[in-house]
């Protein structure tokens, strides 16, 4: 049965969320159609140019993503620290950077709401906009809608692009976000579309280690919530090294790889020590179908808790962690 949205997305139970939007029809996101010979690769900028364009809008923060040929996965972070903090004018400001405002918004950038009532309707409006911008399905539909739209002009037909609602996944704790951004950032090495993460094209990771070579951001690409072991505050940063996370996804690509022979190096990234992740467990995850699909990622005990928060018997698939985070 199909779960209402506000059921499988709640910050109060985690921040951090994995999403997947697959398309329908036989559609090409990506990559190249054999049949037709036609090539749909420029519609991997759109994404990011889009998801650029949401980082100026939204209190969601882009922790990973990867843009493969039909589907693409992204790792969010919902910011309500950020999003607690804008002022009525910033809060509108964002808004109209994508939506267009009611004439009463209108009049009171103008300065013209003259009375309570008109006032009060003002910082009811743009309280829910607060909201929606700290909203990770408004985050989703504003990135699909848009996607699919311009698909569908190129392919000169309607219809629906995506394959219904993007999927989503809470990520419970330290060990399941980890898990999930490496699987993100890994999946053109474990498709055989890359030989090794720097070369994994439309990737936070490769991302990642261009803007740190160029000591600069992106301008064309998402902000990337960075990393930072030392802050406590996770509403700035992923609580990893940048350095560790990075050894770890190198050390991984090249034993996750089909075409190559799978081994365990003697040296052990010391980030699966910290957080307790079974180092065999975590390769076979890596590797293609290595996880299943399921509705929360994180250590057993998280996962109890969460099922009984949501009135579940159990998460499905989530034994599979029990082996994963020891």
């Amino acid at each position: 049965m199909t779960r209402a949205r506000q059921e499988q997305i709640s910050p109060s139970d985690t921040p951090y969320y994995h999403c997947i939007a697959r398309c329908v029809r036989r559609a090409f996101l990506c990559g190249e159609d054999q049949f037709s010979g036609q090539s749909f690769e420029h519609r991997r900028q759109w994404i990011i140019e889009r998801l650029n364009a949401l980082d100026q809008m939204f209190a969601v923060d882009v922790c990973a993503y990867a843009i493969m040929s039909n589907h693409y996965h992204l790792v969010l972070y919902i910011n309500q620290e950020q999003a607690a903090d804008w002022s009525i004018d910033e809060v509108i400001e964002r808004w109209l950077l994508l939506f267009k405002a009611p004439m009463l918004v209108q009049r009171y950038q103008k300065g013209e709401c003259g009375s309570t009532a008109e006032l009060e309707k003002v910082y009811e409006i743009v309280e829910k906009w607060r909201e929606r911008l700290a909203d990770i399905s408004w985050f989703m539909r504003c990135l699909n809608e848009y996607i699919a739209r311009k698909a569908n002009e190129e392919d000169r037909c309607t219809g629906r692009f995506w394959e219904g609602r993007f999927k989503s996944q809470a990520l419970l704790d330290e060990q399941g976000l980890l898990t999930c951004m490496a699987y993100v950032d890994l999946n053109p090495v474990r498709a055989a579309m890359a030989d090794c993460p720097e070369n994994s094209d439309f990737t936070s990771i490769q991302q990642r280690i261009r803007e740190y070579a160029e000591q600069r951001d992106s301008a064309d690409s998402p902000r990337l919530k960075p990393f930072s072991a030392k802050q406590k505050d996770s509403a700035h940063s992923i609580a990893f090294d940048y350095a560790d996370y990075l050894e770890l996804i190198d050390w991984t690509g090249r034993c996750c790889r089909e075409d190559k022979r799978g081994h365990i190096p003697r040296h052990l990234p010391p980030i699966l020590q910290r957080l307790n992740i079974d180092q065999n467990a975590w390769l076979k995850a890596m590797k293609p179908e290595g996880l299943q699909t399921s509705r929360a990622m994180g250590h057993i005990k998280r996962l109890k808790q969460f099922a009984r928060d949501k009135g579940l018997a159990w998460v499905s698939s989530g034994s599979q962690f029990k082996a994963l985070f020891v």
